[in-house]
């Protein structure tokens, strides 16, 4: 399954692109600032309907303008025309020309993917919220449930920390309204993602020692803010009341978890090595193409941001010899002094000034 084409009109820097896709490797390249990232970004918002750079889709609005919209021409068992039409009164949703009701049912014609980024290195160093994020994320294309567990989820925590700042004296039966919701719709999301980090387990192991040329100990473990899961979460927050008096929001729950990764028993963050660190972010990227390809049954498309001139030869073809070779991959590079033989039969197509020639 692979993009033949995109098109973007309105989106971040470009007024109008199309550009035709090959179902192996394409090359973007040019300087800094040019749209190249953002050409990944439209062809995962148009697969996934979110970004991976923003939470706030109206962020890639072009400047003065109200809307954008992506299209392409997906290629699978039906080749499908996908459109996507965005302004912040509403979406838009197109398969083949005709209307979806539901983002669920465009979703049900797209493709599974996986974005790659220099930046990664944010998920071993930085706080929770990115490793959230690739959880959610992943989690969001591996179970149908999941992604409504989420929206209603966030939905409800807004209103209820809402709740918590407007009254000097927060009004409790109001504010427990939306702990049911947070409860019964925190515990698909926890037991959902406690059930894909043990199948990514192994991959992620795999995938780090592979890179890495020996066994490092890899280790992943699920860290619920909420306790050991023998309290449902309506409990846990009626016991953590006071606290929630004094800090004015929800204090537990899915939006606080974390997933813990260490290296031969010891944090990643603190003990593990620049290279180490790096090597498992890849490590967790590729653990999530296999997971798919083993719960799914399809290559997803890989999406990689200015990853290949940052790493050493021996980790890049230790990446690409672990990467699925029926996945479609778009690269984003600012140079091309690190290509090699490996990537004779890649399109190359430079972006310059908001365009791309080929």
């Amino acid at each position: 399954m692979h993009l033949n084409s995109l098109n973007l009109n309105q989106f971040r820097c470009f007024e109008s692109l199309r550009v035709s896709l090959p179902s192996g490797i394409a090359i973007f390249h040019g300087k800094n600032a040019q749209g190249k990232t953002s050409i990944l970004e439209a062809a995962c918002i148009l697969l996934r309907l979110q970004s991976p750079r923003t939470s706030t889709l109206a962020d890639c609005i072009r400047f003065s303008e109200k809307a954008f919209a992506i299209g392409g021409e997906l290629d699978h068992s039906d080749t499908a025309e996908l459109r996507f039409q965005y302004r912040e009164s509403g979406r838009k949703f197109f398969v083949d020309g005709e209307a979806q009701k539901r983002s669920a049912d465009y979703l049900r014609h797209t493709a599974l993917v996986v974005w790659m980024a220099n930046d990664d290195l944010a998920l071993i160093r930085a706080g929770g919220d990115g490793r959230r994020r690739y959880l959610d994320f992943m989690a969001s294309q591996l179970y149908p449930a999941y992604r409504p567990a989420l929206k209603a989820y966030e939905k409800a925590l807004r209103s209820r920390n809402f709740l918590l700042k407007r009254d000097a004296s927060p009004r409790w039966p109001e504010v427990d309204a939306y702990t049911g919701i947070l409860s019964q719709q925190g515990k698909i999301i926890t037991d959902l993602r406690r059930e894909m980090i043990e199948k990514l387990l192994p991959f992620a192991v795999k995938s780090q020692d592979d890179i890495s040329g020996s066994d490092e100990g890899l280790g992943l473990t699920y860290a619920c803010a909420s306790g050991d899961g023998e309290m449902d979460l309506a409990s846990i927050l009626l016991e953590r009341r006071s606290e929630e008096f004094k800090r004015r929001q929800t204090v537990a729950g899915p939006h606080r978890d974390d997933l813990l990764l260490t290296l031969h028993g010891m944090p990643a963050a603190k003990f593990a090595s620049e290279g180490q660190q790096r090597t498992l972010a890849l490590a967790l990227k590729l653990a999530q193409t296999r997971l798919f390809l083993e719960m799914r049954d399809q290559p997803p498309v890989l999406l990689i941001d200015d990853v290949f001139g940052e790493l050493d030869p021996d980790r890049r073809n230790a990446l690409m010899a672990a990467w699925p070779t029926e996945s479609q991959k778009l690269i984003t590079t600012t140079h091309l002094d690190w290509l090699d033989g490996k990537f004779d039969d890649a399109q190359r197509i430079e972006v310059r000034d908001a365009g791309v020639t080929a």
